[in-house]
């Protein structure tokens, strides 16, 4: 007679379920859950869940295992932890591939020093700056939003559009900030713009006045801020307003939140001009937007559509590639990403899972819209034009 343990066994072999300690494909989240986009954080979160949710619900992943996403905490800014969030998911949480990070110093230093050496795929729904680009990253890194290259050139040009053609300007100095910075200002100038004056600052400060003393010397009021909402970007408004020098502000991405509005004054920032990645008019966002309200988050979120787009790409390449091995998994990733092939919705799992069953291509098109990656990594991706009305944030249009 079998022992119980022996017993077990054969049943567990017999019933065919013999890798049921496996039956689960892991995803990681890096972000910055603390830091100066922590009010952002959440919603960006919620957009890679939602993803992971509708997968789960529509009969999960490799025949039927279940997709869990796991996080863990960058602090945007600091490079240790960065570092120690991807080892942690890489290597003790042994993930298949990673959305994130979100802000740009975290994913390059999460690429160079632990998911490329590794061999992880990272999909980043947030990191713009121009630099990410650059890593040698072996076809390993890749973004669902677009590159501060194409940002900081719809901003110049929306604002030389507007008649302002005089500003002062302010950048956190890290990659995210010099970056955008950088392109802004080649753009802007060339078209004719003049930049009085342009300094880095240092984030997490608790006082801004000696550099906007040096902003405000100048004589000019526009205050452009490429900066974090919650941390040096709020500081810096705030004391801008205090001093009285300065009549018009604008900002970008990491700005974009309303939060920010109520921590200066819904009256102090009324009018701020702003740009961000956006997601387009199409039938991917709608099905994406009525998800995530159904889910009980706002789908206007900054990078929440692109999180989804990046947690639902990867699931489909994995899907693709057949396993939950990390080799493979990038030229999956393109392979479901890029035409040809039967054209895939947000939502739509099970009838992606029954074409690539069935053999077939497909290609995804997106909450925020073609994630068609070139050879960087980098999607073309569509800039929203905000405006700060009645206290919040507000679409004035998109710009491609």
């Amino acid at each position: 007679m079998l022992k119980p343990t022996l017993l077990c066994s054969a049943l567990v072999t017999a019933l065919g379920l013999g890798s049921f300690a496996h039956a689960e494909v892991k995803l990681g989240f890096i972000g910055g859950f603390t830091g100066p986009i922590e009010s952002l954080a959440p919603p960006i979160f919620s957009g890679a869940q939602l993803a992971v949710q509708q997968i789960n619900q529509q009969g999960g992943i490799l025949n039927g295992q279940t997709l869990t996403l796991l996080s863990a905490d960058t602090t945007c800014t600091d490079a240790s932890a960065a570092i120690n969030a991807a080892d942690r998911m890489i290597n003790t949480e042994k993930v298949t591939a990673i959305v994130g990070a979100l802000c740009s110093g975290a994913t390059i230093a999460a690429a160079n020093n632990v998911a490329v050496p590794a061999g992880v795929v990272m999909v980043s729904p947030a990191s713009t700056s121009p630099a990410i680009a650059e890593i040698n990253d072996n076809d390993l890194v890749f973004r669902t939003t677009p590159s501060d290259s194409y940002q900081g050139e719809v901003l110049a040009n929306l604002l030389l559009s507007k008649g302002i053609n005089e500003i002062v300007v302010t950048f956190v100095n890290n990659d995210y900030g010099q970056g955008l910075s950088n392109a802004f200002s080649s753009v802007f100038e060339a078209g004719g713009g003049s930049i009085a004056a342009n300094l880095a600052h240092e984030d997490g400060k608790a006082d801004y006045r000696s550099e906007l003393g040096s902003l405000a010397s100048s004589g000019v009021d526009t205050l452009l801020v490429l900066a974090y909402a919650d941390t040096s970007g709020e500081t810096i408004l705030r004391q801008a307003y205090e001093s009285g020098n300065f009549t018009q502000y604008i900002g970008a991405d990491g700005m974009v939140g309303d939060r920010l509005v109520g921590a200066v004054g819904a009256d102090v920032l009324e009018g701020m001009i702003a740009t961000r990645p956006g997601k387009p008019d199409i039938p991917g966002s709608e099905l994406f937007s009525e998800a995530a309200a159904a889910a009980g988050f706002d789908p206007n979120s900054v990078f929440a559509s692109q999180a989804y787009d990046a947690a639902f790409l990867l699931a489909l390449a994995i899907e693709k590639n057949g396993s939950a091995d990390r080799e493979g998994l990038s030229a999956a990733l393109r392979s479901v990403a890029l035409p040809p092939g039967e054209v895939i919705l947000p939502g739509e799992w099970e009838k992606a899972v029954e074409l690539l069953k069935a053999g077939q291509d497909i290609n995804y098109e997106g909450a925020a819209g073609s994630q068609d990656f070139d050879e960087r990594g980098n999607v073309p991706g569509i800039i929203e034009e905000m405006v700060v009305r009645d206290g919040a944030f507000t679409t004035v249009g998109l710009i491609e």
